[in-house]
């Protein structure tokens, strides 16, 4: 592998083919960045995406499947990277999440959030951590709001969260000062896939949020830019956007 610090900065965000990872995705792009879109099971909103940012500014996007729950899959991802010569900013952005009451929980479940949401970018980052180093690069975790206040019947993915901000507090010390880790803990920004029709649910969580609507996948995106590029005295800490809800907890 050969580093080409002149070409343009590179940015890996897994999980980019919709929603937040996808508005990362545009705003690294519009700042000149090389975007590296990994994606597990959207192959069709990757595809279309990767081709939009192509058409905005040639070669300026590629893609990666792979399945972060497997060890493969990683090495996927860093051959992926590795081929590129460079990387600026890696961005822990793909989750899985949905309830998991006590009285039901299994081993599956518990590797698969676990996985997704905590081991999977830990050894990410370890792979990618010499190349993140050589550009004095960064790494953004994405956690939730419900790292600190345990959401009820979702004891694994609140488990599988709070040690994502530990590993973020972590990999600050043993990372740096070449690279900086910092994480974002979203709050109510958009609607789980499971809660699109539970208008009471949505009532309840808005409830709760002094700013009394969602936020924008923008208000994330935006949030990563900062803690990635312009933030450059923050390491190991943890942002709540989340429109004052941790507050009123």
């Amino acid at each position: 592998m050969q580093s080409n610090l002149s070409s343009p900065p590179v940015i890996l965000i897994t999980g980019a083919a919709r929603r937040i990872g996808a508005v990362i995705a545009q705003v690294f792009h519009e700042q000149g960045y090389t975007i590296v879109i990994h994606y597990n099971r959207s192959a069709s909103a990757a595809d279309k995406l990767c081709m939009q940012l192509n058409q905005q500014r040639k070669d300026s996007c590629l893609l990666v499947q792979s399945d972060l729950n497997d060890d493969s899959g990683l090495d996927k991802i860093t051959d992926t990277v590795r081929s590129i010569g460079r990387l600026d900013v890696l961005v822990n952005n793909a989750s899985s999440f949905y309830p998991t009451p006590l009285e039901d929980c299994n081993d599956d479940q518990w590797d698969d959030l676990i996985n997704s949401n905590l081991k999977g970018p830990f050894f990410l980052s370890q792979k990618l951590a010499p190349m993140l180093t050589k550009s004095h690069g960064a790494i953004v975790n994405i956690s939730d709001m419900h790292a600190r206040q345990a959401l009820q019947n979702h004891p694994i993915y609140s488990i599988a969260k709070a040690g994502n901000i530990a590993m973020t507090k972590s990999l600050a010390k043993e990372l740096g000062p070449e690279v900086r880790i910092n994480s974002v803990a979203p709050g109510a920004i958009l609607w789980p896939e499971h809660e699109l029709d539970d208008t009471d649910k949505q009532n309840s969580v808005l409830s709760k949020v002094p700013m009394g609507r969602l936020g924008t996948e923008s208000d994330i995106a935006q949030t990563v830019y900062f803690l990635a590029i312009e933030a450059t005295y923050m390491t190991g800490q943890t942002i709540a956007v989340d429109g004052g809800s941790s507050n009123s907890i």
